[in-house]
């Protein structure tokens, strides 16, 4: 990277941009959570759509953001800290479209059931959306202040959302059992769970770059959160 006054503004400036473009990303990707969740629960078909059609404005940032990033490698031909700095923007550009992904795959499987009253109220589903927006919005956070602290918080923070996922199949797996016509719901219903806590997953994975970009060491999100049974971390 050139070493002039003037060089270092022209990359500072980039990286304001291309910071600025994900933080965009992220917020559309909260809102594709928040978007599903609320269609499913309001039984809102014309939401659901509005969901899924946006997830093509999610797959274009994450496009322009990939190809701002390359063109200031190129460019400016950066190392040690702004090299991991563009390495993990790349890397963060993906999990966050994977997680409107996620969104809009809610919203169409929720479409699936609108035309039937729900076998159970919705309330563990809804909790583990808002815990996502929250560790979204934790995660752009140490983003934006490099505080590693606070991307393992938000590592930690996945452990509750796992919880309500296997609560959520217990619950709904004991209903089926019950009885039989409860099935075809209740198996739309574990989907949109286990996409909740993909979508977590792929949060802790913004958090493991935030730390690689501020310190360059690599960390594991599962060292920061509690065990699981049966298994070493």
């Amino acid at each position: 990277m050139a070493n002039s006054l003037t060089g270092r503004k022209e990359f500072d400036e980039s990286l304001l941009r291309i910071e600025q473009n994900l933080l965009k990303l992220g917020s559309l990707a909260e809102e594709a959570i928040a978007g599903a969740i609320w269609a499913l629960q309001k039984q809102d078909d014309a939401l659901a759509l509005k969901v899924i059609e946006g997830d093509d404005v999610l797959d274009d940032l994450t496009q322009e953001i990939n190809e701002q990033a390359l063109m200031m490698i190129a460019r400016f031909q950066p190392v040690a800290l702004d090299l991991r700095t563009i390495s993990s923007i790349l890397h963060m550009s993906t999990d966050l479209e994977r997680i409107g992904d996620l969104g809009s795959g809610v919203a169409k499987v929720a479409r699936k059931i609108f035309h039937e009253p729900l076998i159970k109220p919705l309330i563990d589903i809804p909790r583990m959306g808002e815990r996502i927006r929250e560790m979204i919005d934790a995660a752009l956070k140490a983003f934006m202040n490099r505080d590693c602290a606070l991307a393992r918080e938000v590592c930690a923070m996945d452990d509750e959302v796992d919880d309500l996922d296997r609560q959520i199949f217990r619950e709904l797996l004991m209903l089926m059992m019950q009885n039989p016509r409860n099935i075809e719901q209740a198996t739309h219903l574990i989907l949109i769970s286990r996409n909740l806590e993909r979508a977590g997953d792929h949060v802790t994975n913004l958090c493991e770059h935030i730390v690689y970009m501020t310190t360059g060491t690599f960390i594991k999100a599962g060292d920061f959160r509690r065990p699981h049974e049966g298994k070493n971390e």
